[in-house]
């Protein structure tokens, strides 16, 4: 076996260390980094289960022009000659880079310089804007620099842990472990604020389900009363922080505890317990995610958060500090180099005096002078268009972005679009005239930086695929061939990384915390061998603040009215993220292990909303809005807030033919950060009837596009898995086996009808479809596609004795279901977590599934209470 190599986990903004040792030209052992300061031994479900997607399945792996393959010459050519052209023909502001927190530092840090200092437009940005650029605002309002005041360590630290917009045992599993960890040893306590009771929710003190779009009144209302009982620090704030004028009586007036109750939707007792609680802990942090990020008022809820922080001193001690936990891996690394179209480079605007002094050290012909369009006016720009070439970098815009549909018009009319990328075929790339293969996680060399400001190395563990090349070296081949050849003249990573680290130190003298000065003239071997590092230190310790006058500011935020239930649309639509998916799906979406955990799109529906529309569980509904429409298969939950519903952002056109939750969300964006408001969007819900249910297994890897109304593909061991409902005749759907012998059964009576074909004794796939009948587990089915000497009775979908479902996966590392784990907790008596874990398994490996159990065994307990009443 090889030697293990130490790098960066590619998920979120957590910034795990990991541990890959290659078994084969593309395979290796996935482990934790126990060194590593971010999760110190510990990985999620994502993590765990990384080695099941570094195959080269679909992978894109030559230059695309068109629908040919092109050498790398022909293609950078092309890609060249197009921008300059029309750069020439309308202007700079003609073309436009939309990247991505995929990229590494030193990619971004190419494109960002291309962008900005040679074509001379500020038209670059990246999908970060959709997650954390109201963050970003917040901070430089209220500190003067994109500085996050926090480290893992003050969860360590704190006494009391606020979760404001977070779902994080799902989202930030690793954070989540930690914060149970640290109730563990000291008793910290945690309050979730969230309009959905999650995972999250399960074993805090205190869950606060408020009205979506209610938290800046929150957060006023909260510092008002901190203000009423004395826990402010007039001192502290006189000597470092400024306040505006009117500030105090904003607070003072209509921000009461009863005010506050009724515009959050929240019971008084429930809210005083929280200001309570706030006010009698100095040691808090205040944890916020998209929760906060995603609203056309993103910005003010930030400050919001931060102003009770700086107001009450909770910042720049142990264990206390308002905390942006970013969702990419290196989104943090993108606002540092500049990636955001409202900023320059490292830290630095657009002001007269940033401008020429990154122009100077670049040696720049051509700077952009004025901030660049953000994403969303980006597109509709492109859209209109007043931008012409576009080139898309390790991202999936006609995904991700609100109102997806005018997105795809976009990327349909606009005259040249390029796309770098893994995968050969995205609902994006669809619309590229030329495609580019960049290199995957376990290819790339560099470095990213985490949601605590820790910079790490990432680390090839395997060879480039085919053509692919970094998106450093396609980027810096491009600039070479528009002209600028010796202002890209880089040979690796390490030359990108030490001019990055000159231009954060170039004129600084205390103005810009970021600074990584001592990295300017590191070695290449040094390079290799960093180490992770956080910069900045323990920001604000010492009270001063990198603002011209050294203090921090007070923001004035005020609670806009919420909008109330539309006639046409009732509904409130909430968008996130699943547990074990990511984005797009399109790393994800290749482990087995990771799709069983929520095999189709849901949409979560209160009990009583599906009740009154005639909804039940497990019926597909339309879930409409004003902006477009898709079709998800129905959960209930009592965790949602009635009137409000919930749906996942994954599901694609390459997976689904539903599940687009990307054509709904309204492109309103928040006025100072630019990022869209994901989190309310007015909805309405209907059901779908079908005539018939059913599923497809094939062993082939291939994709098929199954005839029917609904079907999602689920990647499965040895093959893919489709779950199909239609109308019409399902005898169409047999176009999608492959060719074999061929076993059919037939029941009239249900309407049922089960084929299989069998190919050299091998199951090659199964179509079972049903208009009144029962449809049996898929998971004997699944085992079968790698099996040898398969008969007939595969059409029983059971092997001989008795095989009980194990239910809908909880714990992907063992699969265990949870039919196993009730029947456990109840047969051998069960009474908390360890002890399933002792019992089945589920729970002692990445621990993601650890607050489902806990969610379990508290159901159990009361349907066993209710049982002896």
């Amino acid at each position: 076996m090889e030697e293990a190599i130490r790098t960066t986990c590619a998920y979120c903004g957590v910034g795990c260390g990991i541990s890959a040792t290659p078994t084969g030209p593309r395979s290796a052992v996935i482990k934790s980094d126990e060194a590593h300061p971010a999760n110190a031994g510990r990985l999620c479900s994502k993590g765990t289960h990384l080695g099941e997607t570094i195959g080269l399945q679909g992978r894109l792996l030559h230059p695309m022009i068109g629908s040919k393959r092109a050498g790398w010459d022909k293609a950078l050519d092309h890609v060249a000659r197009r921008f300059r052209d029309t750069i020439d023909r309308h202007g700079p502001d003609s073309v436009a880079f939309y990247v991505s927190g995929q990229l590494l530092t030193e990619d971004y840090y190419v494109a960002n310089k291309l962008m900005k200092g040679f074509i001379g437009s500020a038209n670059i940005d990246t999908n970060s804007r959709l997650c954390m650029s109201s963050a970003v605002a917040g901070h430089n309002r209220a500190f003067g620099e994109d500085v996050v005041p926090a480290s893992y360590d003050d969860l360590d630290q704190a006494d009391l842990i606020v979760l404001v917009g977070s779902n994080t045992a799902w989202c930030h599993p690793i954070v989540y472990q930690r914060i149970q960890a640290a109730r563990a040893a000291r008793g910290t306590k945690l309050v979730v604020i969230d309009p959905r009771r999650t995972e999250t929710c399960e074993d805090a003190d205190l869950h606060l389900a408020v009205k979506p779009g209610t938290d800046v009144a929150l957060m006023n209302g909260l510092l008002a009363w901190c203000d009423a009982v004395g826990v402010t620090d007039p001192a502290y704030m006189a000597d470092h922080v400024t306040t505006p004028e009117g500030f105090w009586d904003h607070i003072r007036t209509g921000h009461d505890l009863w005010t506050t109750a009724a515009t959050c939707d929240i019971a008084p007792a429930l809210l005083e317990q929280f200001f309570r609680l706030f006010a009698a802990t100095p040691r808090t942090v205040t944890l916020f995610s998209q929760g906060i990020n995603q609203s056309i008022r993103g910005t003010d809820q930030v400050n919001a958060i931060i102003n009770v922080h700086l107001a009450s001193r909770r910042i720049g001690e142990p264990g206390a500090a308002p905390f942006s936990i970013t969702g990419q891996p290196n989104a943090m690394g993108g606002r540092e180099v500049g990636g955001l179209a409202s900023t320059l480079a490292a830290h630095m605007d657009f002001a007269p005096d940033d401008v020429a002094r990154v122009g100077r050290f670049w040696a720049a012909p051509h700077m952009a002078t004025r901030a660049g369009l953000k994403a969303v006016d980006m597109f509709r720009a492109i859209h209109e268009g007043r931008i012409k070439a576009l080139w898309v970098m390790a991202t999936n815009p006609a995904v991700s972005l609100p109102d997806a549909n005018r997105v795809r018009e976009a990327l349909e009319t606009c005259p040249f679009v390029v796309v770098s990328d893994i995968m050969a075929d995205t609902d994006t790339s669809v619309h590229a005239d030329v495609r580019l293969p960049a290199a995957g996680w376990g290819e790339k060399d560099g470095t990213v930086t985490n949601s605590d400001r820790t910079i790490s190395r990432q680390r090839p563990f395997m060879a480039l695929p085919g053509d692919a090349k970094p998106d450093w070296w396609i980027i810096k081949e491009v600039a070479r061939r528009m002209g600028w050849r010796n202002a890209f003249a880089y040979d690796r990573p390490a030359d990108i990384w030490r001019e990055h680290a000159r231009l954060t130190a170039y004129q600084n003298d205390g103005q810009r915390l970021l600074n990584l000065r001592s990295h300017a003239t590191i070695g290449n071997d040094a390079y290799d061998a960093m180490a992770p590092f956080r910069w900045g230190g323990d920001p604000f310790a010492d009270g001063r603040f990198p603002t011209p006058d050294g203090r921090a500011r007070l923001v004035l935020t005020k609670q806009i009215d919420v909008q109330g239930a539309l006639q046409h649309w009732p509904l409130t639509l909430n968008t996130g993220r699943y547990r074990d998916q990511w984005h797009t799906m399109t790393r994800t979406g290749l482990s087995p292990k990771l799709a069983r955990h929520r095999e189709e799109p849901l949409v979560d529906m209160h009990p009583s909303d599906a009740q009154a529309l005639g909804i039940a569980e497990g019926d597909l509904a339309r879930v409409s809005t004003a902006q477009g429409e898709s079709l998800f298969r129905v959960a209930l939950s009592a965790g949602q807030r009635p009137g409000d519903i919930f749906t996942p952002i994954h599901w694609t056109d390459q997976i689904s033919s539903g599940g687009r939750t990307g054509l709904l969300p309204r492109p309103l964006v928040d006025p100072h950060s630019g990022q869209p408001g994901f989190k309310s969007t007015p909805a309405r819900v209907q059901k779908v009837a079908t005539q018939w249910r059913g599923f497809l297994i094939l062993r082939s890897q291939d994709a098929v596009k199954p005839p029917c109304l609904w079907a999602t593909r689920v990647t499965v061991p040895g093959g893919a898995l489709y779950e199909l409902a239609g109308n019409g005749d399902p005898a169409r759907l047999e176009s999608c086996l492959p060719k074999g012998e061929r076993v059919e059964a037939i029941d009239l009576t249900r309407g049922s009808r089960r084929v299989a074909i069998i190919r050299d004794g091998r199951l090659a796939g199964v179509l079972f479809v049903t208009r009144a009948g029962l449809l049996p587990s898929r998971d004997w089915l699944i085992d079968q596609l790698e099996v040898e000497g398969v008969g007939a009775t595969v059409l029983a979908a059971r092997g001989p004795g008795s095989q009980p479902d194990k239910g809908a996966t909880i714990c992907v590392c063992f699969d265990v279901g949870l039919n196993q784990i009730v029947a456990a907790i109840r047969d051998q008596r069960l009474v908390d977590v360890p002890a399933i874990g002792q019992a089945l398994g589920a729970g002692t490996n990445c621990g993601s599934c650890r607050p489902a159990l806990a969610n379990i065994l508290a159901q159990s307990r009361q349907e066993t209470l209710h049982a002896a009443e």
